[in-house]
């Protein structure tokens, strides 16, 4: 897997029905497997790699024996307590198999919208980068409200991505990219291979809804990561996340998807962007 793309600092995500098996809702350690040897690939080249993953209130309801996504806020947070030091150890115990170390980051809106903590926490990413660690991230659910706003970590990876200055957002998904219509409806749905410019024909084929029992995550929302990514100056590509390998395609160049190339706005502010989107 040789990087053709040059990529310097990538940014990956992957949603809670990538990592989880359906019918349980438990992790599915094979995915988690091959998702860590991958980005240990890309560490060996030489890449800072970040890990936005998801999957800690699923994680934790499985745990739990709670069947049914809770809607109550209070059990969510439980749910996550539980949930994200299971889904921890486990990364950190598939990483150091491939002689990686992986680091916690657990992020609230306040963090992104606070100056002060926004600059601490973009030093605290590029110590971690510099000592050759991969951080991990996840939205700080047992004490944050705000997981619906951030759709499922996928406007979150955006914000991080943005924040440590990533030249690449990879958002691994259930559907292979965006299409001029609901591919699940619409046999005639066409898959954009590239979208240069994010303008209202392309939110016209977003269709704010997911299939999953586990995400939060529809089409809608990644079209505002793609937003924040693009604004920011990274380029994002939205892909299928079923086979994970599919990364090394990327960086390869030989993949199916959908890439936003970057379109750096010197007016972007991603702290107003915040403030004002997410409330």
């Amino acid at each position: 897997m040789e990087n053709k793309l040059k990529y310097k600092r990538v940014v990956i995500k992957i949603g809670s029905s990538s990592l989880t098996h359906a019918q349980t809702g438990r992790l599915n350690l094979a995915k988690m497997e091959h998702l860590v040897r991958e980005l240990s690939n890309l560490h060996n080249q030489g890449i800072d790699v970040c890990l936005v993953s998801s999957g800690a209130i699923a994680v934790g309801r499985a745990a739990m024996g709670i069947e049914e996504r809770p809607s109550d806020t209070s059990v969510k947070q439980a749910c996550a307590a539980v949930g994200q030091a299971k889904l921890m150890m486990v990364y950190q115990k598939l990483f150091a198999e491939y002689s990686q170390t992986a680091g916690q980051i657990l992020l609230t809106k306040n963090t992104m919208v606070n100056p002060v903590s926004r600059v601490n926490a973009k030093n605290t990413f590029e110590e971690l980068f510099r000592l050759g660690i991969i951080p991990v991230v996840n939205e700080n659910d047992t004490v944050s409200t705000y997981e619906m706003q951030f759709g499922d970590n996928d406007t979150l990876s955006a914000l991080v991505a943005s924040m440590v200055g990533a030249d690449l957002l990879i958002l691994l998904s259930d559907i292979d990219g965006l299409y001029t219509d609901d591919p699940h409806t619409n046999p005639d749905a066409k898959l954009l291979r590239v979208v240069d410019s994010i303008d209202e024909s392309i939110y016209g084929m977003a269709k704010d809804s997911t299939g999953s029992d586990v995400g939060t995550g529809g089409m809608a929302t990644k079209l505002t990561a793609a937003k924040i990514a693009t604004f920011s100056g990274a380029d994002m590509i939205i892909t299928n996340g079923q086979d994970v390998r599919i990364i090394q395609d990327i960086f390869a160049d030989d993949y199916l998807g959908t890439l936003f190339t970057a379109n750096e706005n010197p007016n972007f502010n991603l702290a107003t962007y915040i403030m004002e989107t997410i409330g």
